[in-house]
């Protein structure tokens, strides 16, 4: 039971508490979040820091009237338990729950979607904006953070806002360092006197007089230097160059501070930049004695803050397998080099970086600035693995094409998480990677389908003198093999294998689910005495040809299986390669269909999209029944 978090459903029911009210509610919010988030894991760190600044935003502004953009949607928890979903966030992430991110059709509180970093001043002021246009006299404000600033998007908004003179209100939590307690007193002096009204009406009024002329430069010049000298160590005076007033830094953790700052900023028109600091994890001492771990802990004890680590005996999951392999591959050859934009740790490439530290590059969250500088590497001499989660890498799409493939440079893209990617939902599955990179020139694409072609088509790709070459595989666990014992070898690419024997019926497919498929053709054996054939294309750029004319001659039909959308990915190669080769032939897809799939474990979500065993077996007995009710309706036209 929560004292005052039980009786809130709505910001306007916390619009009439004390600041004591406020503190004890920051507190349960934070309590319940732990209570949810321990047995039902979700982005815990980031929205255990950012608690009192929703709350304060909640309470000042008159949302959802007024707008809140978040940047990254996992900082926003909080912001979901008193909008009305306080009993909905225990299914938070689940499949028929609501999503760990904002989302506008959830709520008429989430103004818009974010799952990726550093939309939130764009989108605030293209919202900014339209009130403007409309003469709603909306209240408009961004929340950015947890490392979104340092994406290039986030400095294009802040560009064109700046020079806007649009009434928008950026708020940075930066929870990477705190306030010098030495100078506290100063800045808060300082923040009363900037935000205060009678100092704006003065300051705006001499403005006016002055006018646009040299005096009124040379006073702003004065202004923003002496603000920078006395106030920013924290870098105001860049703000204030981008057309921005600079008020901060604020304790963000502080109820009271937060609620007096933003009641002084409320009125003050223009774009304006608050710089507060918080701690993330604030509030519970596992997450702020380590904030990279309980970002994302898990399942975990709330009591004792043990986390509690499904158990994979002898199972090594594809990141590490990534991990260790490139650090194997660096060692042997001194031009490789890894890049990735502010994931080492979510895809191994912290491995290589504990070893090699001058050889990895975190070039923060930048995916575009990651290739392109990928490719300057290359186009230098080494070798650059460049590892990008496969939703993320859709932010890159220009510079693959016009830095790395058009100039034939040698990156080699890992896209991590590719396929479904469970509970994060639509903004992170990695569906559209094939279909996005296929039609590009000079560009190999691999799946592995284990741990071991994995490390293999990376091995290869390392020795590749051609342009791009683009390795996606799955979030998760492989499938047990004992890879670490394996010797590196060459999957060449365009050469696919037989897996299975079969007859009429060929599976050809990429990744991991042609094991699904393996697996749906033994059952087949068991209960039809029959199988399919099963081949793993293992690239599909360039395709296997060899395989698809041998089944264009033997077989009466095709069924292709993939992690990633039909539209465009295997299937389109396969029916495209048909229709030039002028081969009538059944075909049949297996992936993801064109809608967006929500959250859901990635178990759940492969069966809703016939990726598990057991569809891919009832594929391919219904496909065998339609074939032999062909074959007997030919025959008895015959007879």
């Amino acid at each position: 039971m929560y004292r005052l978090l039980d009786k809130v459903n709505s910001p306007a029911d916390i619009r009439g508490f004390g600041t004591e009210d406020l503190k004890t509610l920051c507190a349960e919010i934070r309590d319940y979040m732990i209570e949810c988030c321990s047995t039902n894991p979700g982005h815990l760190g980031s929205s255990l820091g950012a608690v009192e600044l929703i709350v304060g935003m909640h309470y000042v502004y008159d949302t959802p009237a007024d707008k809140i953009v978040f940047d990254v949607g996992h900082q926003a928890y909080a912001h979901k338990i008193i909008t009305g979903r306080k009993e909905l966030f225990r299914k938070n992430r689940k499949k028929g729950g609501i999503s760990g991110f904002t989302k506008r059709s959830e709520s008429e509180y989430d103004v818009f979607g974010a799952g990726h970093a550093s939309t939130s001043i764009s989108a605030a002021l293209g919202l900014a904006k339209a009130a403007e246009l409309r003469g709603t006299g909306e209240k408009t404000i961004a929340l950015i953070g947890d490392g979104a600033l340092s994406g290039g998007l986030a400095f294009e908004g802040l560009n064109n806002a700046g020079s806007s003179h649009t009434d928008i209100l950026v708020i940075i939590n930066d929870n990477n360092i705190s306030i010098d307690k030495n100078i506290g007193a100063l800045h808060e002096h300082l923040l009363k006197l900037t935000t205060d009204p009678t100092y704006n009406r003065i300051k705006n009024h001499i403005w006016n007089r002055i006018g646009d002329g040299c005096l009124r430069k040379a006073m702003q010049k004065i202004v923003v230097n002496a603000k920078s000298n006395m106030v920013s160590a924290s870098g105001g005076d860049l703000f204030e160059a981008m057309g921005f007033r600079y008020f901060g830094p604020v304790d963000g953790n502080d109820i009271a501070q937060v609620v007096d700052t933003l009641r002084r900023l409320k009125d003050i028109k223009g774009p304006r930049i608050l710089h507060t600091i918080t701690t993330k994890g604030k509030g519970y001492a596992p997450a702020e004695e380590d904030q990279t771990i309980w970002h994302a802990p898990g399942m975990f004890d709330p009591v004792t803050g043990k986390r509690i680590i499904p158990s994979h005996p002898g199972v090594s999951r594809y990141q590490d397998v990534f991990g260790e392999a490139l650090l194997e591959l660096a060692r042997k050859d001194a031009k490789i080099v890894g890049v990735t934009p502010a994931m080492a740790s979510g895809c191994g490439m912290n491995i290589l970086a504990k070893e090699m530290p001058d050889r990895f590059f975190d070039v923060g969250i930048a995916e575009e600035h990651a290739v392109t500088f990928s490719a300057g590497l290359a186009a230098g001499g080494l070798k650059p693995f460049c590892n990008i989660y496969s939703s993320f890498a859709q932010r890159a799409y220009d510079q693959i094409i016009h830095d790395a493939a058009l100039q034939k440079l040698g990156v080699v893209l890992c896209l991590d998480r590719s396929g479904l990617v469970g509970e994060d939902g639509p903004t992170h599955h990695g569906n559209f990677d094939i279909a996005a990179y296929r039609s590009i020139p000079e560009v190999t694409i691999g799946a592995p389908r284990n741990e071991v072609e994995l490390k293999n088509m990376m091995y290869t790709a390392s020795i590749s003198e051609n342009g791009p070459f683009i390795i996606r595989y799955p979030r998760g666990y492989g499938e047990g093999l004992a890879w670490r014992e394996t010797d590196f070898e060459v999957l060449e690419p365009g050469r696919g294998e037989l897996i299975t024997e079969g007859r009429e019926i060929a599976v050809l497919g990429v990744g991991p689910v042609i094991n699904r498929a393996a697996e749906a053709a033994a059952k087949c054996r068991e209960t039809a005495g029959w199988t399919p054939y099963i081949y793993d294309l293992r690239y599909v750029k360039p395709l296997d040809t060899g395989i698809l004319d041998s089944v264009f001659r033997n077989c009466s039909s095709i069924i292709t299986v993939e992690d990633g959308c039909l539209a465009g990915g295997v299937y389109g190669a396969v029916a495209e390669y048909a229709a030039l080769r002028k081969k009538s032939i059944r075909l049949t897809g297996i992936g993801i269909p064109d809608r967006f799939i929500e959250q859901g474990k990635q178990s759940e979500l492969r069966a809703e999209c016939g990726l598990d065993t057991e569809h891919i077996f009832c594929t391919i007995m219904r496909e065998k029944e339609e074939l032999e009710k062909n074959n007997q309706k030919v025959l008895e036209t015959q007879n």
